[in-house]
């Protein structure tokens, strides 16, 4: 079981960048995925989540209108939207798969990092002019 998070890089202010979390060795459909990610000397925080119930999404207060989670079955790939990116955005940013006993909890729940339990790489965003 492992995850593939991909697609950070370099970015200007106002950009957009689109990551992705791929799985291999399951199927991501069928588990609550979520992004976090950590910026230096800070904790690594949840941005967004998606349920795989029902495909209801949660998303960090600060971050809605801007990040956007979507599945793609077919694909085996959970995306992550980032637009209108600010200096404040720049992170580690890491994706996870929640265990399926986890899949009923609430989507406030499932922000949180200690309910995940794989883990991908991280992949580094950083907004800079």
């Amino acid at each position: 079981v492992q995850l593939q998070a991909s697609g950070g890089g370099l970015v200007q202010p106002g950009g957009s960048l689109r990551l992705s979390c791929t799985g291999s060795g399951f199927t991501l459909d069928r588990y609550p995925i979520a992004w976090f990610r950590q910026a230096p000397g800070k904790e690594r925080e949840g941005i967004s989540c998606v349920s795989s119930i029902d495909g209801s999404k949660w998303y960090k207060a600060s971050l809605k209108g801007r990040f956007t989670i979507s599945r793609d079955k077919a694909k085996n790939t959970v995306y992550l939207q980032m637009n209108s990116l600010k200096a404040e955005d720049t992170a580690v940013y890491y994706c996870a798969a929640a265990p399926r006993r986890s899949v009923y909890l609430d989507l406030s729940e499932l922000s949180k990092p200690w309910r995940y339990n794989s883990w991908g790489q991280g992949t580094l965003v950083t907004v800079s002019s």
